[in-house]
């Protein structure tokens, strides 16, 4: 294609100033029409109390600048529906649209937490069905859908360990977290009360069995370990890890966020699991982040049942399902209500929809990564060589030499039309570059991401220069992200952005 053409058809996208600089007194996006009921004075039925003034400083825009002034943002941002999310550790996966229809099914979506059980069976069975399924796929005893998110269902779980263990007499402050565990599972930790100790992986990415036997003292409550863990490699021996804690008294947690790379493959309660949280955003294709509600559901053995938070869901005599709150042992409550119920409700109609099938997905997400494994492994340093489940952890060692670094090639890839991966995590591999497609993507998907990181390791010897100045295509350069984090700008200072 000629320059000529290429400049012609080229796609400018305008500068856009914020909705209140597009603000002219008087602008109507709409006319309501003429009242056809008798007028009431608003504060004589209201009174004062529920009455506002309206919003101060509202922007008055025409119905066609609302429209374009959101179109024209919305083709900033990147999302699983325009491409690939390579992003390890957080797997950005696609979200099927029947989860959404499903969602907003009338009985669903209308349905309120506070109405009687008696009105709620259908609701109730929601969560009856998706506890039996989450159940099934860990293979563990019980369940509890309460808590809003992966960090939450942290906590819960260390709770619930705490509370076993002072029943038993035993409390402990210890708590074992190998460093290639994810990183919130250490705050969680202090945040019930626990003292932590790291535990160092070795050579090849695994936890010293003969070192771990010798940490885990009378005073350990229990080992948090994320399997697969943050390297995306299966922990080998987690079954001799689960019995070294259990012959001492200890509790072995473990961080469900990978669970995309086991489902419908091993069951963590048949290798001596005792609790689990699960992210169904990572696993069920529930929406992920953006400070939106989520899911992070609990699931552990008989010996922590006693003690789940309130209220549990039960079947009564009469065949109806309830919500007990009458559990002394309980922890008690961890969210309001049941949990985010709309987020449940989608995570089921995935696990629904795959049925039996939910194992091809697994087995589809640890190809893709094997698939992009293989045909990187010859331009970027591998640091750990054993075989990789959902997600493959390079780093930047041979680019180093040439001065390019991790964030130089993350940056380098939004140019050729992806989202960067994961930067600089795990924390135990220098200048990591941690990458996980997902069952969603197709070979076609990957192929391409492919060739982009080919390209950029041969750009990083020929023309370092185009790699350390990236992004170029986007409609703002190379940010300065020290400064940023250090002095960041909080206000807005008028229409002079000169500042911001």
């Amino acid at each position: 294609m000629s320059d000529k053409i290429t400049k012609a058809t080229r796609h400018v996208s305008q500068n856009e100033g914020l909705i209140f600089e597009k603000s002219s007194p008087g602008k109507r996006a709409f006319d309501l029409p003429s009242l056809d009921v008798p007028p009431v004075d608003p504060q004589e039925v209201l009174g004062d109390r529920h009455r506002g003034e309206g919003v101060a400083g509202f922007p008055e825009v025409s119905e066609i600048e609302v429209v374009r002034h959101f179109t024209r943002l919305s083709t900033w941002n990147y999302a699983i529906d325009l491409g690939m999310y390579p992003l390890g550790s957080c797997t950005m996966k696609y979200n099927p649209r029947v989860n959404e229809f499903i969602a907003r099914l009338d009985g669903i979506s209308t349905e309120h937490p506070l109405q009687p059980s008696e009105l709620s069976q259908g609701c109730l069975k929601i969560l009856e069905l998706l506890e039996d399924c989450l159940r099934e796929i860990t293979g563990m005893d019980a369940v509890t859908l309460q808590p809003a998110a992966g960090a939450q269902g942290e906590l819960t779980g260390l709770l619930l360990i705490r509370a076993y263990l002072e029943s038993q007499g035993d409390p402990r402050k210890t708590v074992l977290i190998p460093d290639s565990a994810h990183g919130t599972n250490p705050a969680s930790a202090v945040i019930a009360g626990y003292r932590i100790e790291n535990i160092q992986s070795d050579s090849r990415g695994q936890i010293d069995l003969a070192k771990l036997r010798e940490r885990v003292t009378e005073d350990v409550a229990a080992l948090m370990i994320t399997n697969p863990s943050t390297l995306g490699v299966f922990e080998q021996r987690i079954s001799d890890i689960a019995e070294a804690l259990h012959s001492r008294g200890a509790l072995l947690y473990m961080d469900g966020a990978n669970m995309n790379a086991l489902a419908g493959i091993t069951r963590p309660g048949d290798f001596g699991v005792d609790v689990m949280h699960l992210n169904l955003h990572k696993t069920f294709s529930t929406p992920h982040g953006g400070g939106g509600p989520g899911a992070g559901p609990v699931a552990m053995k008989k010996i922590l049942e006693p003690f789940r938070p309130i209220p549990v869901l039960i079947g009564k005599r009469n065949g109806e399902l309830a919500l007990e709150e009458n559990r002394p042992q309980s922890i008690g409550r961890v969210k309001a209500f049941s949990g985010n119920f709309g987020v449940l409700a989608r995570a089921l109609a995935y696990i629904l929809a795959y049925g039996p099938g939910i194992r091809q997905a697994t087995e589809d997400a640890v190809l893709n990564a094997n698939y992009i494994r293989k045909r990187l492994e010859d331009v970027f340093d591998l640091p750990y060589d054993l075989p990789s489940m959902h997600e493959v952890v390079f780093s930047d060692a041979w680019q180093k030499a040439t001065g390019v670094n991790t964030m130089d090639i993350a940056k380098r890839l939004i140019d050729y039309g992806f989202h960067p991966y994961t930067t600089a995590f795990p924390l135990i591999v220098p200048g990591a570059m941690m990458i996980e497609p997902t069952e969603s993507e197709s070979k076609e998907e990957c192929d391409l991401f492919v060739e982009a990181m080919r390209a950029i390791a041969r750009e990083a010897s020929s023309n370092r220069e185009l790699v350390k100045q990236a992004p170029h295509t986007t409609r703002v350069g190379r940010l300065d992200e020290v400064t940023a984090a250090r002095k960041p700008i909080l206000r807005w200072k008028g229409t002079d952005h000169s500042a911001a």
